[in-house]
């Protein structure tokens, strides 16, 4: 059994090299499909040769349209239905709707350690090398004009936290046109009387000059399905573009989000069965602000060359406040106020050369990234307010990454080596002792993409990709002198294949991940972190949508199912070859949604399989309710939205979230140990206004 890990490595890669080297017999590369005509650019997250139909490797892109329709009220809420995402249901924070828990293919979704999570192509995280954890999440749903995540083949480029791809937010576009103007209002009434509002705005255009401007925002404010889970959110920005040039544009956005959010915090299996939405933790909360500047510029030289150069500046402040018990049994509460600066520069040139048949667009970049921090926690006592302060830490981050890339097109073929080489220097002081330490990581990290267009519906694609975690603050402040941590590694296969073409999208991807050099917790002195996990996460990801002609009985139908399997194993220690915890191996999503004049019914389903809390996969449920099985559940969503005809465009939706009223609960894993209760049924109501 101990050589079965080798020979499944093996076989994938073999299957890799003979599909590849099918497709260059059969072809013997064929010129009956030209190389198609495109500017060069060098965003993978954008147009171009990269779009979603060439690229090579697991790729879902949500647009604007389909989010407001499906009626999700929340960015986790979007990500359930694509395949090889799944949502944690926030196991740690004691019901905080601050943060945002994403997992993908088994990796660890508490706070999104592993995925790096972009807006507009800036980190989202307060942190991105030291805190990657989005604990304090500044991203708001009703501001973004689409999500696209890349699962994996694109790790060459973005980083440091790439082992679970990339999840790009993209805000709304300036207008091209004068001016436009939308906003909307959304009430939602939860089983058991609790009600929130949700708020967006939005106002942009261009001057006949060419200055284009745009003012977003999105706020929220009220109670969540459980007691003692009021929230209250303001998300800001103002964007502008300037054209320098015919070929050169300047643009800019300046950021503000705030929030604070009660957190219920976690019920004993007792107090659960009593009543699911209740609390007893009436004095925790999570607070945070965020204020950003983004700036980039980006010059198409000529239809052959590119250069792209982009700043940015964000500082953020969070704090939380949680018991070390339940009210009444509570004896103090800790006190984490953080404070993080962030910059970041990054320029990048993509030059196009044409060697007879074959077209290359090579990309050089390189990305420094500045981040400071003070971490601190103060535990005060509930009888007497005493406060004393048990961690004081100033940390310094500075990293250099360096990348190359070449997309090669030729015939039929796309492929894309790449390289990117990452130098960083961490630093730490203990306030509270003098204690001072550096450290210093390098890592090349080589990867390579190919696809293969069998014709103008079908992309077969496979990848090679190595990933790194890099350091974080915390581990770094709790390791231990004698054994040095080092950077966390992956290596991940894919194979798959994408059509699209008579109504039909079709898409599948089979992967292997490697994880290894895992740093992990261990609570006991004088060590707390080091490295000694290792992971293995296979599996299978599915999608299938198609729309019924327009000219048909059914017109106006259109209907998708996406099914995910994902193996996540320990690979080593007392518990090797038990799942992940919070993870489920079968995650599917079905939908069907019917257009009729200007009414919409859409209907949709999502289902989880069963998870464990612990890595030895306890079963038992225990009296504190923290340990056990997490049972698996199914949600069904439905909706009808109506659009007034008219010069000005009002719509009117209503829905309701779980229509059966399902109960399900997840586990925590922190002082707040527990049940948490997921969203009981939910009762919506949105007027949506453009102009």
């Amino acid at each position: 059994m101990s050589n079965a890990p080798v020979f499944q490595r093996r076989a994938i890669a073999a299957a890799c090299l003979q599909l590849i080297s099918l497709l260059i017999s059969a072809t013997a590369f064929s010129q009956e499909t030209p190389i198609e005509t495109v500017q060069v650019t060098g965003n993978w997250l954008g147009s171009g040769q990269q779009s979603l139909k060439t690229f090579g490797g697991a790729r879902s892109v949500v647009k604007r349209e389909d989010i407001q329709l499906s009626g999700a009220d929340s960015i986790s809420d979007v990500l359930r239905a694509i395949p090889g995402v799944q949502i944690t249901d926030n196991s740690s924070s004691g019901g905080s709707a601050v943060s945002l828990n994403i997992g993908v293919r088994g990796l660890e979704g508490r706070y999104s350690p592993r995925s790096t999570v972009l807006l507009d192509g800036v980190p989202v995280s307060v942190a991105p090398y030291g805190q990657p954890q989005l604990s304090f999440a500044p991203v708001s749903l009703a501001n973004i004009d689409a999500i696209d995540v890349v699962r994996g083949g694109g790790a060459v480029r973005y980083g440091p936290q790439n082992v679970g791809g990339i999840i790009n937010f993209k805000t709304r576009a300036i207008p091209s046109k004068d001016m436009a103007l939308d906003a909307s209002v959304r009430y939602n009434r939860y089983e058991g009387g609790n009600s929130s509002a949700q708020y967006s705005a939005f106002v942009g255009g261009r001057s006949e000059g060419g200055l284009g401007v745009a003012m977003l925002y999105s706020g929220v404010e009220g109670d969540g399905y459980r007691a003692h889970s009021r929230d209250s959110l303001n998300d800001f920005a103002l964007k502008f573009s300037y054209p320098l040039s015919a070929t050169a544009e300047l643009n800019a956005k300046l950021s503000y989000y705030d929030v604070k959010s009660e957190t219920p915090g976690g019920l004993t299996t007792a107090q659960y069965a009593a009543d699911p939405s209740a609390s007893f933790r009436n004095g925790d909360f999570w607070d945070g602000t965020r204020k950003g500047v983004d700036l980039s510029y980006i010059n198409s030289l000529s239809d052959t060359r590119e250069v792209e150069v982009r700043t940015y500046f964000n500082q953020s402040a969070r704090q939380s406040m949680l018991a070390n018990g339940f009210d009444g049994a509570a004896t103090q509460s800790a006190n984490s106020p953080r404070h993080y600066n962030v910059f970041g520069f990054e320029p990048r040139y993509t030059q196009r050369l044409n060697w007879g048949a074959v077209r290359n667009d090579i990309t050089v970049g390189y990305r420094y990234l500045q981040e400071r921090a003070d971490e601190k926690n103060v535990n005060i006592k509930l009888s007497n307010g005493a406060r004393t302060e048990t961690r004081n830490s100033e940390n310094s981050t500075d990293a250099h990454a360096f990348y190359i890339d070449d997309q090669i097109a030729f015939g039929r073929w796309r492929v894309t080596p790449g390289l990117r080489y990452e130098h960083i220097k961490m630093g730490r002081t203990n306030v509270l002792n003098g204690f001072e330490q550096e450290s210093t990581n390098t890592k090349a990290l080589p990867s390579v993409n190919v696809s293969y267009l069998l014709d103008s519906a079908t992309t077969v694609f496979a990848n090679y990709n190595t990933s790194f975690g890099s350091i974080q603050h915390l581990q770094l402040n709790l390791q231990s002198s004698a054994d040095a941590l080092q950077p966390e590694t992956a290596k991940t296969v894919e194979l798959g294949a994408r059509y699209a073409a008579k109504g039909w999208q079709l898409e599948a991807t089979a992967f292997n991940l490697d994880f290894s050099n895992q740093i992990v917790f261990l609570n006991k002195a004088p060590v707390f972190y080091q490295n000694l996990g290792k992971t293995r996460h296979r599996g299978l990801e599915t999608r299938a949508e198609y729309a019924f002609d327009k000219s048909g009985k059914l017109a106006g139908l259109s209907a998708y199912a996406t099914y995910a399997y994902t193996k996540a194993t320990q690979g080593q220690g007392t518990y090797a070859g038990n799942d992940v915890p919070f993870y489920s191996r079968t995650v599917d999503a079905q939908g069907a949604r019917y257009k009729l004049g200007g009414l919409v019914f859409d209907l949709n389903t999502t289902h989880q399989s069963r998870q464990y809390a612990d890595d030895a996969n306890t079963v038992a449920e225990s009296a504190n309710g923290a340990l056990g099985v997490i049972p698996g559940y199914r949600l069904w969503n439905s909706s009808v939205t109506y659009a007034i005809p008219g010069e000005q465009r009002f719509e009117v939706q209503a829905g309701v979230n779980n229509l059966a009223d399902k109960r399900s609960f997840t586990r925590t894993t922190d002082v707040n140990q527990g049940k948490l209760a997921g969203a009981s049924r939910m009762v919506y109501l949105q007027l949506r206004a453009a102009f």
